[in-house]
Protein backbone atom coordinates (compact mmCIF):
# COMPACT_ATOMS: atom_id res chain seq x y z
CA UNK A 1 0.00 0.00 0.00
CA UNK A 2 1.15 3.55 -0.75
CA UNK A 3 1.12 5.69 2.37
CA UNK A 4 -1.05 8.77 1.82
CA UNK A 5 1.02 11.91 2.19
CA UNK A 6 -0.29 14.65 4.48
CA UNK A 7 -0.70 17.17 1.64
CA UNK A 8 -2.13 16.20 -1.76
CA UNK A 9 -3.17 17.95 -4.97
CA UNK A 10 -6.68 18.51 -3.64
CA UNK A 11 -5.24 20.56 -0.76
CA UNK A 12 -3.18 22.70 -3.14
CA UNK A 13 -6.15 23.21 -5.48
CA UNK A 14 -8.45 24.13 -2.60
CA UNK A 15 -5.99 26.69 -1.23
CA UNK A 16 -5.72 28.36 -4.66
CA UNK A 17 -9.40 28.05 -5.52
CA UNK A 18 -8.70 26.17 -8.76
CA UNK A 19 -9.44 22.69 -10.09
CA UNK A 20 -7.28 19.66 -9.34
CA UNK A 21 -6.71 19.20 -13.08
CA UNK A 22 -5.24 22.72 -13.25
CA UNK A 23 -2.83 21.91 -10.42
CA UNK A 24 -1.97 18.58 -12.06
CA UNK A 25 -1.18 20.18 -15.44
CA UNK A 26 0.85 22.96 -13.81
CA UNK A 27 2.98 20.55 -11.79
CA UNK A 28 3.59 18.30 -14.80
CA UNK A 29 4.40 21.18 -17.15
CA UNK A 30 1.53 20.33 -19.47
CA UNK A 31 -0.23 22.84 -21.76
CA UNK A 32 -3.54 24.47 -20.87
CA UNK A 33 -2.21 26.51 -17.94
CA UNK A 34 -0.92 30.06 -18.16
CA UNK A 35 2.62 30.75 -17.01
CA UNK A 36 1.30 33.03 -14.27
CA UNK A 37 -0.98 30.26 -12.94
CA UNK A 38 1.84 27.71 -13.23
CA UNK A 39 4.07 29.86 -11.04
CA UNK A 40 1.26 30.34 -8.50
CA UNK A 41 0.73 26.57 -8.31
CA UNK A 42 4.43 25.82 -7.96
CA UNK A 43 4.83 28.45 -5.24
CA UNK A 44 1.81 27.17 -3.31
CA UNK A 45 2.92 23.55 -3.61
CA UNK A 46 6.34 24.49 -2.27
CA UNK A 47 4.80 26.51 0.57
CA UNK A 48 2.66 23.53 1.57
CA UNK A 49 5.57 21.08 1.22
CA UNK A 50 3.64 19.14 -1.40
CA UNK A 51 5.63 16.39 -3.10
CA UNK A 52 4.44 15.10 -6.46
CA UNK A 53 3.58 11.43 -6.05
CA UNK A 54 5.68 8.79 -7.86
CA UNK A 55 2.57 7.70 -9.79
CA UNK A 56 1.75 11.19 -11.00
CA UNK A 57 5.32 12.07 -11.87
CA UNK A 58 5.70 8.84 -13.85
CA UNK A 59 2.95 10.06 -16.15
CA UNK A 60 5.04 12.79 -17.74
CA UNK A 61 6.29 12.56 -21.31
CA UNK A 62 3.08 12.10 -23.28
CA UNK A 63 0.96 10.10 -20.81
CA UNK A 64 -2.63 11.19 -20.31
CA UNK A 65 -3.00 11.35 -16.53
CA UNK A 66 -6.23 9.34 -16.86
CA UNK A 67 -7.28 5.85 -15.83
CA UNK A 68 -10.16 4.14 -17.64
CA UNK A 69 -12.78 2.30 -15.57
CA UNK A 70 -15.09 -0.19 -17.31
CA UNK A 71 -18.35 -1.13 -15.56
CA UNK A 72 -21.52 -2.95 -16.71
CA UNK A 73 -23.77 -0.50 -14.84
CA UNK A 74 -23.37 2.77 -12.96
CA UNK A 75 -26.83 3.11 -11.34
CA UNK A 76 -26.29 0.16 -8.98
CA UNK A 77 -24.85 0.53 -5.48
CA UNK A 78 -22.04 -2.00 -5.92
CA UNK A 79 -20.62 -0.45 -9.08
CA UNK A 80 -21.06 3.16 -7.98
CA UNK A 81 -19.32 2.38 -4.68
CA UNK A 82 -16.40 0.68 -6.43
CA UNK A 83 -16.05 3.64 -8.81
CA UNK A 84 -16.20 6.09 -5.89
CA UNK A 85 -13.35 4.24 -4.18
CA UNK A 86 -11.25 4.21 -7.35
CA UNK A 87 -11.87 7.87 -8.10
CA UNK A 88 -11.13 9.14 -4.59
CA UNK A 89 -7.79 7.33 -4.40
CA UNK A 90 -6.64 8.29 -7.90
CA UNK A 91 -7.77 11.89 -7.48
CA UNK A 92 -5.53 12.18 -4.42
CA UNK A 93 -2.62 11.30 -6.71
CA UNK A 94 -3.64 13.83 -9.37
CA UNK A 95 -5.09 11.28 -11.79
CA UNK A 96 -8.48 11.51 -13.49
CA UNK A 97 -10.99 8.70 -14.11
CA UNK A 98 -12.61 8.10 -17.49
CA UNK A 99 -15.73 6.01 -16.93
CA UNK A 100 -17.08 3.70 -19.62
CA UNK A 101 -20.38 1.85 -19.09
CA UNK A 102 -20.79 -1.39 -21.06
CA UNK A 103 -24.15 -2.92 -20.05
CA UNK A 104 -24.56 -5.50 -22.84
CA UNK A 105 -22.52 -8.26 -24.41
CA UNK A 106 -22.76 -6.45 -27.76
CA UNK A 107 -21.35 -3.24 -26.32
CA UNK A 108 -18.50 -5.13 -24.66
CA UNK A 109 -17.73 -6.92 -27.91
CA UNK A 110 -17.64 -3.61 -29.78
CA UNK A 111 -15.45 -2.02 -27.10
CA UNK A 112 -12.84 -4.77 -27.15
CA UNK A 113 -12.95 -4.84 -30.95
CA UNK A 114 -12.28 -1.11 -31.28
CA UNK A 115 -10.41 -0.43 -28.02
CA UNK A 116 -11.42 3.26 -28.09
CA UNK A 117 -9.40 4.06 -24.96
CA UNK A 118 -6.12 2.71 -26.36
CA UNK A 119 -4.36 6.09 -26.42
CA UNK A 120 -6.68 7.97 -24.08
CA UNK A 121 -5.76 6.38 -20.73
CA UNK A 122 -2.66 5.12 -18.95
CA UNK A 123 -4.32 2.12 -17.27
CA UNK A 124 -7.64 0.27 -17.14
CA UNK A 125 -9.78 -1.09 -14.30
CA UNK A 126 -12.35 -3.70 -15.36
CA UNK A 127 -15.05 -3.89 -12.71
CA UNK A 128 -17.16 -6.99 -12.33
CA UNK A 129 -17.92 -8.46 -15.69
CA UNK A 130 -16.44 -11.59 -17.23
CA UNK A 131 -13.55 -11.39 -19.68
CA UNK A 132 -13.50 -14.08 -22.35
CA UNK A 133 -10.32 -15.17 -24.11
CA UNK A 134 -10.81 -12.65 -26.92
CA UNK A 135 -11.28 -9.75 -24.49
CA UNK A 136 -8.21 -10.79 -22.51
CA UNK A 137 -6.11 -10.96 -25.67
CA UNK A 138 -7.30 -7.53 -26.78
CA UNK A 139 -6.55 -6.01 -23.38
CA UNK A 140 -3.07 -7.50 -23.43
CA UNK A 141 -2.51 -5.99 -26.88
CA UNK A 142 -3.11 -2.48 -25.49
CA UNK A 143 0.14 -2.65 -23.56
CA UNK A 144 -1.44 -0.90 -20.56
CA UNK A 145 -1.68 -1.88 -16.89
CA UNK A 146 -5.01 -3.67 -16.32
CA UNK A 147 -6.63 -4.37 -12.94
CA UNK A 148 -9.81 -6.43 -12.47
CA UNK A 149 -12.40 -6.10 -9.70
CA UNK A 150 -14.48 -9.03 -8.36
CA UNK A 151 -13.27 -11.39 -11.08
CA UNK A 152 -10.22 -13.65 -11.04
CA UNK A 153 -8.52 -13.37 -14.44
CA UNK A 154 -5.22 -15.06 -15.19
CA UNK A 155 -2.54 -12.57 -16.13
CA UNK A 156 -4.14 -9.54 -14.51
CA UNK A 157 -3.89 -8.49 -10.86
CA UNK A 158 -7.19 -7.80 -9.15
CA UNK A 159 -9.16 -7.37 -5.98
CA UNK A 160 -12.13 -9.43 -4.80
CA UNK A 161 -13.65 -11.20 -1.86
CA UNK A 162 -13.77 -14.98 -1.46
CA UNK A 163 -17.39 -15.50 -2.51
CA UNK A 164 -17.36 -19.15 -1.50
CA UNK A 165 -16.28 -18.22 2.02
CA UNK A 166 -18.92 -15.47 2.18
CA UNK A 167 -21.68 -17.91 1.24
CA UNK A 168 -20.42 -20.52 3.66
CA UNK A 169 -20.41 -17.93 6.43
CA UNK A 170 -24.03 -16.97 5.71
CA UNK A 171 -25.36 -20.53 5.45
CA UNK A 172 -23.45 -21.77 8.51
CA UNK A 173 -25.11 -18.98 10.49
CA UNK A 174 -28.49 -20.46 9.54
CA UNK A 175 -27.34 -24.02 10.24
CA UNK A 176 -26.09 -23.06 13.70
CA UNK A 177 -29.52 -21.57 14.35
CA UNK A 178 -31.06 -24.99 13.74
CA UNK A 179 -32.30 -24.54 10.16
CA UNK A 180 -32.08 -27.50 7.80
CA UNK A 181 -34.52 -26.60 5.01
CA UNK A 182 -32.44 -23.74 3.61
CA UNK A 183 -33.09 -22.43 0.13
CA UNK A 184 -30.87 -20.27 -2.05
CA UNK A 185 -31.85 -17.52 -4.49
CA UNK A 186 -29.24 -17.32 -7.26
CA UNK A 187 -28.99 -14.62 -9.91
CA UNK A 188 -27.81 -13.86 -13.42
CA UNK A 189 -27.20 -10.62 -15.30
CA UNK A 190 -29.98 -9.07 -17.44
CA UNK A 191 -28.83 -11.18 -20.42
CA UNK A 192 -28.94 -14.41 -18.44
CA UNK A 193 -25.18 -14.76 -18.03
CA UNK A 194 -24.14 -16.22 -14.69
CA UNK A 195 -21.49 -14.36 -12.72
CA UNK A 196 -18.43 -16.11 -11.30
CA UNK A 197 -19.51 -14.77 -7.90
CA UNK A 198 -22.85 -16.56 -8.22
CA UNK A 199 -21.17 -19.87 -9.04
CA UNK A 200 -18.79 -19.49 -6.09
CA UNK A 201 -21.64 -18.62 -3.71
CA UNK A 202 -23.66 -21.63 -4.90
CA UNK A 203 -20.59 -23.78 -4.22
CA UNK A 204 -20.26 -22.29 -0.72
CA UNK A 205 -23.97 -22.87 -0.03
CA UNK A 206 -23.74 -26.54 -1.00
CA UNK A 207 -20.46 -27.05 0.86
CA UNK A 208 -21.88 -25.62 4.10
CA UNK A 209 -24.95 -27.86 3.92
CA UNK A 210 -22.87 -30.96 3.20
CA UNK A 211 -20.47 -30.19 6.04
CA UNK A 212 -23.43 -30.25 8.44
CA UNK A 213 -24.87 -33.49 7.07
CA UNK A 214 -27.61 -31.83 5.01
CA UNK A 215 -27.99 -33.15 1.46
CA UNK A 216 -28.28 -30.18 -0.94
CA UNK A 217 -31.61 -30.17 -2.76
CA UNK A 218 -31.61 -28.56 -6.21
CA UNK A 219 -35.34 -27.90 -5.87
CA UNK A 220 -34.46 -25.45 -3.10
CA UNK A 221 -32.26 -23.41 -5.44
CA UNK A 222 -34.01 -20.77 -7.57
CA UNK A 223 -32.21 -18.74 -10.25
CA UNK A 224 -33.68 -15.37 -11.24
CA UNK A 225 -32.48 -12.16 -12.90
CA UNK A 226 -30.58 -10.01 -10.41
CA UNK A 227 -32.54 -7.38 -8.51
CA UNK A 228 -35.45 -6.71 -6.19
CA UNK A 229 -38.07 -8.05 -8.61
CA UNK A 230 -36.08 -11.24 -9.10
CA UNK A 231 -35.86 -11.80 -5.35
CA UNK A 232 -39.59 -11.18 -4.97
CA UNK A 233 -40.54 -13.69 -7.67
CA UNK A 234 -38.12 -16.32 -6.34
CA UNK A 235 -39.67 -16.10 -2.88
CA UNK A 236 -43.12 -16.54 -4.44
CA UNK A 237 -41.91 -19.81 -5.98
CA UNK A 238 -40.44 -21.03 -2.70
CA UNK A 239 -43.63 -20.22 -0.77
CA UNK A 240 -45.71 -22.15 -3.30
CA UNK A 241 -43.86 -25.38 -2.50
CA UNK A 242 -45.67 -28.00 -0.35
CA UNK A 243 -42.81 -27.89 2.17
CA UNK A 244 -41.30 -24.38 1.96
CA UNK A 245 -37.92 -23.63 3.54
CA UNK A 246 -37.51 -22.17 7.00
CA UNK A 247 -34.62 -19.99 5.84
CA UNK A 248 -33.32 -18.49 2.59
CA UNK A 249 -29.82 -17.44 1.56
CA UNK A 250 -29.92 -14.68 -1.09
CA UNK A 251 -27.15 -13.82 -3.54
CA UNK A 252 -27.26 -10.14 -2.59
CA UNK A 253 -29.04 -7.66 -0.34
CA UNK A 254 -31.12 -6.27 -3.23
CA UNK A 255 -32.37 -9.77 -3.97
CA UNK A 256 -33.11 -10.25 -0.27
CA UNK A 257 -35.09 -7.00 -0.15
CA UNK A 258 -37.34 -8.37 -2.88
CA UNK A 259 -37.74 -11.63 -0.97
CA UNK A 260 -38.66 -9.72 2.19
CA UNK A 261 -41.28 -7.77 0.26
CA UNK A 262 -42.99 -10.99 -0.84
CA UNK A 263 -42.92 -12.35 2.72
CA UNK A 264 -44.47 -9.15 4.04
CA UNK A 265 -47.23 -9.23 1.42
CA UNK A 266 -47.90 -12.88 2.23
CA UNK A 267 -48.37 -11.96 5.89
CA UNK A 268 -45.39 -14.00 7.04
CA UNK A 269 -43.27 -12.70 9.90
CA UNK A 270 -39.50 -12.34 9.58
CA UNK A 271 -37.72 -13.93 11.33
CA UNK A 272 -40.47 -15.76 13.28
CA UNK A 273 -41.70 -17.68 10.22
CA UNK A 274 -38.78 -17.27 7.82
CA UNK A 275 -35.13 -16.32 8.24
CA UNK A 276 -33.34 -14.44 5.47
CA UNK A 277 -29.62 -13.79 5.02
CA UNK A 278 -27.65 -12.27 2.14
CA UNK A 279 -24.29 -10.86 1.04
CA UNK A 280 -23.23 -7.21 0.63
CA UNK A 281 -24.21 -4.95 3.58
CA UNK A 282 -25.89 -2.51 1.23
CA UNK A 283 -26.92 0.76 2.99
CA UNK A 284 -30.53 -0.50 2.86
CA UNK A 285 -29.58 -3.64 4.80
CA UNK A 286 -29.46 -1.81 8.11
CA UNK A 287 -32.77 -0.07 7.40
CA UNK A 288 -34.35 -3.44 6.57
CA UNK A 289 -32.68 -5.03 9.62
CA UNK A 290 -31.18 -7.63 7.29
CA UNK A 291 -28.55 -10.11 8.43
CA UNK A 292 -25.83 -10.11 5.79
CA UNK A 293 -22.19 -10.84 5.06
CA UNK A 294 -20.40 -7.54 4.58
CA UNK A 295 -18.08 -7.11 1.62
CA UNK A 296 -15.97 -3.92 1.74
CA UNK A 297 -17.07 -2.52 -1.63
CA UNK A 298 -15.58 0.98 -1.35
CA UNK A 299 -12.31 -0.58 -0.18
CA UNK A 300 -12.37 -2.81 -3.26
CA UNK A 301 -12.29 0.38 -5.30
CA UNK A 302 -9.47 2.01 -3.35
CA UNK A 303 -7.48 -1.23 -3.46
CA UNK A 304 -7.95 -1.46 -7.23
CA UNK A 305 -6.60 2.09 -7.46
CA UNK A 306 -3.61 1.12 -5.31
CA UNK A 307 -2.86 -1.74 -7.71
CA UNK A 308 -3.04 0.69 -10.64
CA UNK A 309 -0.65 3.10 -8.93
CA UNK A 310 1.74 0.27 -8.20
CA UNK A 311 1.72 -0.85 -11.84
CA UNK A 312 2.28 2.72 -13.06
CA UNK A 313 5.45 2.71 -10.97
CA UNK A 314 6.60 -0.36 -12.89
CA UNK A 315 5.86 -2.84 -10.10
CA UNK A 316 4.09 -6.21 -10.46
CA UNK A 317 1.56 -6.35 -7.61
CA UNK A 318 -0.19 -9.48 -6.40
CA UNK A 319 -3.96 -9.83 -6.42
CA UNK A 320 -5.75 -8.99 -3.17
CA UNK A 321 -8.56 -10.92 -1.46
CA UNK A 322 -10.35 -8.71 1.06
CA UNK A 323 -11.97 -10.18 4.18
CA UNK A 324 -15.70 -10.42 4.81
CA UNK A 325 -17.65 -10.59 8.06
CA UNK A 326 -21.12 -11.61 9.17
CA UNK A 327 -23.34 -8.74 10.32
CA UNK A 328 -26.16 -10.19 12.42
CA UNK A 329 -29.40 -8.23 12.49
CA UNK A 330 -33.03 -9.21 13.02
CA UNK A 331 -33.90 -11.11 9.84
CA UNK A 332 -32.61 -14.42 11.25
CA UNK A 333 -33.46 -16.33 14.40
CA UNK A 334 -32.87 -19.66 16.08
CA UNK A 335 -35.50 -22.29 15.46
CA UNK A 336 -37.49 -23.24 18.57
Amino acid sequence: MIPRQQVNMHDVAQRLGVSISTVSRALRGQPGVSEKMRQRVLAQAEAMSYVVSPAASSLSGGATGRVGVLVPQIDVWFYSSVVAGIESRLRAEGLDVQLCCLPTTRERFDFFERLPLRRKVDALVVASFPLDERARTRLESMGLPVVVVEEEVEGFPGVRIDDRVAATMAVEHLLRAGHRRIAMIRTSDPEGRVWAADIARLDGYRAALSAHGVIPDDDQVIKVPWGIEGGASAMEVLLSRPDPPTAVFCFSDEVAIGALRTLRRAGLSVPAEMSVVAVDDHPMAELMDLTTVRQPVHEMGTTAAELVLSMLRGEEPESVVLPTRLVIRHSTRRLD
